[in-house]
């Protein structure tokens, strides 16, 4: 079961209501900058976390201005549609409330999730959206990002050797993921969304002895969760 820290008592609580009713996942963020984009992007991963576990999640967006741009910058990141707060009313069925927030962030009661910033605040022009992505995803969420050349170089060099991979795996025969990685990774993102636990356990994978059909299936299934395009190059010439 997902356990989230709620940022106002420090305390573990449980984000997935007992009756697995419906999940209001709410971004509040007050304009577009690189931390709201964060801010939206933890979210997405709550609500693909809550949905691979078979929880009906609504995700909702709540900001003060340069709404357009905070949808297109989601979007080109890959994370989920947000509907905008204004312009729906109360929720219908829904039996838990997670506020996704910056670090000392005001909003209303409920759970509170807290995102650290990121620095600069404008993305670094020309920068591939799935590299911002990964580099803004290798941290933990309560540590600061700085979204330099450095940073995106790395998440570059991941993803082109993760996806080089992927595409020569799925060249054999499939196998499923092995259920004690199958536990781990659900461990990882269960506990606190613990994507670098995530991202850690696939370079594990990477570099094991696993047949090559379960590294293939291990990385498809855990990028349900991170976004990052992994079997994108499929089919492409060795």
């Amino acid at each position: 079961m997902l356990r989230i820290t709620d940022a106002r008592t420090g305390e573990p609580v449980d984000a997935v209501p007992a009756r697995r009713g419906l999940t209001r996942v709410e971004a509040h963020v007050p304009g577009y900058d690189s931390s709201a984009l964060r801010i939206l992007l933890v979210a997405d991963l709550l609500a693909r976390a809550l949905e691979i576990g078979g929880t009906p999640v609504w995700a909702l967006l709540t900001g003060d201005r340069e709404q357009a741009e905070l949808h297109a910058g989601a979007a080109a990141l890959g994370i989920r549609p947000f509907e905008d707060r204004r312009d729906v009313g109360p929720g219908w069925g829904e039996s838990q409330v997670v506020h996704v927030v910056a670090e000392g962030g005001a909003v209303p009661d409920g759970i509170r999730v807290a995102v650290a910033p990121v620095e600069p605040p404008d993305l670094p022009e020309g920068a591939d959206p799935a590299e911002v992505r990964l580099a803004l995803l290798t941290p933990p969420r309560c540590t600061p990002v700085q979204l330099d050349e450095a940073a995106l170089a790395e998440a570059r060099g991941t993803l082109q050797r993760w996806r080089r991979a992927v595409a020569a795996w799925a060249r054999q025969p499939s196998r499923p993921v092995p259920e004690k990685v199958r536990g781990r990774l659900r461990a990882a993102w269960e506990d606190d969304l613990d994507v670098p636990e995530v991202l850690r356990v696939l370079r594990w994978v990477g570099e094991s002895d696993l047949p090559e059909g379960a590294r293939f299936e291990t990385y498809a299934y855990a990028d349900r969760l991170l976004g990052l395009e992994l079997t994108r190059d499929l089919g492409s010439p060795a």
